[in-house]
């Protein structure tokens, strides 16, 4: 006798558009859950970074003619390049003015990156690791995990403006209304949510969240490169730029309006329906864009861990290298019509204390010092490679034959040292080369390239940090981007907020000889290359120790 057996019914979403949305609910509060440390890190670091500086103005540049001088060096083409034109020279230069003016952009750069960083990993990156697959297996709609990434990622941009909105309103500074502290913290936040549904649209194309988040922030470059020609020139272009239309807001001046912020909402509205669309035009795991076959036959490149890293990263590198480049020379182009500017506006001798030095090696200072800092950012992507193909189980099989965990991560480390290298010589190679051209001066491009050149041990010290951490403690390895972000904001940065030596001094780009305004110093070079060494056999040594995704 046999016993009849009752198997539980399948459960399946019924068909129909609204089923697509089937289970948002469920993965929105996986997603909060996941990233309860995260989304508040985000939040908070951005409001404590926009009322600091909006503090340390009002500290350092207590007089009227302080803020004037700042004025004055911000209509700079550089400058109008890099933080945008004053959109209210007729009126007197508040700390709220300055405030909106000079910190507008490159916050909302910063929440551009973080709409796309957090969208991309909610997304594209669990489709590529094989989460995505295990997750819509069950009772998911189609757009569940794509709808709850939009819905978590803009709730969080536009939480983020909030608080800044509050906080930069409740400061009480000259300058300073409440109206337009919202219009400057929606601004920010509606930047976020642009960028998050461009990285939506992105993460359609391509199967890799690399290769997701790269072409987001390609768009994210376009766009700050469109608006900085058409500021400089001051023409039509600015408006091809979302990173405009925010600014276009005008807070803090006699003529804020907060009708450029319907075009933000109307173009990520556009942008989600785009990603829509795509998305059903894709299966699970697939972008739009087919991969390229491979050879029939491996290139001999591939017979070494090596040459393995080196085919993996190599077109990272030359993509920073290309970027760092065409970045230096235009900068390096404006040399003459800064030199130029600095004449007229005496009171910039004192403020940039030059003791000696002329004013082109200061502007070369500068933003070689930028070039140095952003030189960081691809040697970090390197060592977080090693992080990923771990993680992927693509290390596995690698390992599985005579090649050892220390032979391995040594094969990415190398492409993480030498690449950074490169990608920081060229950067000032570029920017010598073209002022060079500009100043019609040769020896621009030794000095350029000098001083490039001596950032090399303190980006050597963010890979070594990020060594360290994904040898000892991996799921740490995030805070190796203290490094730039710190470097950025407080050593870059540092002089337009007036922040003190002291906190220069915590960064090891902090302890870079300034060429070519000041004498080459050995000795800080050969000490951060000390410390780099010694976090780097410190992180190999653990990785050899733990086991492959240990956490």
């Amino acid at each position: 006798m046999s016993t009849a057996t009752m198997t539980p019914e399948a459960r399946t979403i019924p068909a129909g558009r609204g089923h697509a949305f089937v289970g948002t609910g469920t993965m929105i509060r996986f997603m909060l859950r996941r990233d309860r440390i995260r989304i508040p890190v985000w939040i908070l670091g951005l409001t404590a970074y926009t009322t600091g500086a909006l503090s340390s103005y009002e500290q350092n540049y207590p007089e009227a003619s302080d803020r004037e001088t700042i004025a004055d060096m911000a209509d700079l083409p550089a400058m109008v390049a890099m933080v945008g034109n004053n959109y209210a020279p007729d009126e007197p230069y508040t700390h709220g003015l300055m405030f909106g003016h000079v910190t507008f952009l490159i916050v909302g750069v910063i929440f551009a990156l973080m709409g796309v960083l957090l969208f991309i990993r909610h997304t594209r990156a669990e489709e590529e690791a094989g989460r995505a697959e295990l997750i819509r297996s069950s009772v998911l709609g189609r757009h569940a995990q794509t709808t709850a990434a939009l819905i978590v990622v803009c709730g969080t941009a536009l939480v983020a403006g909030l608080l800044v909105s509050m906080s930069v309103g409740a400061s009480g500074v000259d300058g300073v209304t409440m109206g337009g502290a919202y219009l400057y913290g929606m601004g920010l936040g509606l930047i976020g949510v642009v960028f998050a549904t461009v990285a939506a649209v992105t993460a359609q194309i391509t199967e890799y969240a690399r290769g997701a988040s790269g072409m987001a922030l390609a768009v994210l470059g376009a766009a700050y490169a469109v608006r900085s020609v058409g500021d400089v020139g001051e023409n039509f272009l600015s408006w091809l730029s979302p990173l405009h239309w925010a600014r276009e807001t005008r807070p803090f001046s006699d003529d804020q309006r907060a009708w450029p912020l319907l075009l933000l909402v109307v173009l990520a509205a556009v942008l989600i329906v785009v990603a829509g669309r795509l998305s059903d035009k894709r299966d699970v795991g697939a972008g739009l864009r087919p991969p390229r076959l491979g050879s029939a036959t491996a290139s001999p490149l591939l017979s070494s861990p090596l040459g393995l890293a080196v085919r993996l990263q190599r077109s990272s590198v030359i993509a920073w290298a290309v970027g760092l480049a065409v970045f230096g020379a235009f900068y390096g182009a404006l040399i003459s019509a800064a030199d130029e500017m600095f004449d007229q506006i005496s009171a910039l001798e004192d403020m940039w204390a030059f003791e000696g030095a002329s004013f082109a090696d200061r502007w070369i200072v500068s933003f070689i010092g930028m070039l140095g800092v952003l030189a960081a950012v691809p040697a970090i992507l390197a060592v977080q490679r090693l992080r990923s193909e771990e993680t992927a189980g693509r290390a596995e099989p690698v390992l599985a034959t005579a090649v050892s965990q220390t032979r391995w991560a040594a094969s990415h480390l190398t492409v993480a040292l030498a690449g950074s290298a490169g990608v920081i010589v060229i950067g000032g190679f570029g920017f010598g080369i073209a002022a060079a051209i500009d100043g019609r001066d040769i020896g621009y491009l030794g000095d350029s390239v000098a001083a490039a050149a001596v950032f090399i041990p303190a980006i050597w010290v963010a890979v070594g940090l990020a060594v360290a951490l994904y040898g000892l403690v991996p799921r740490a390895l995030g805070l190796a981007w203290i490094i730039p972000v710190y470097g950025f904001l407080v050593v870059y940065l540092g002089d337009l907020f007036g922040v003190d030596q002291s906190a220069h001094n915590l960064s090891p780009f902090g302890h870079v000889p300034e060429l070519p305004a000041e004498d080459l110093e050995i000795a800080p070079l050969l000490i951060m290359a000390v410390i780099a060494a010694v976090l780097i056999l410190a992180g190999l040594a653990g990785f050899r120790r733990r086991d492959l995704h240990s956490t």
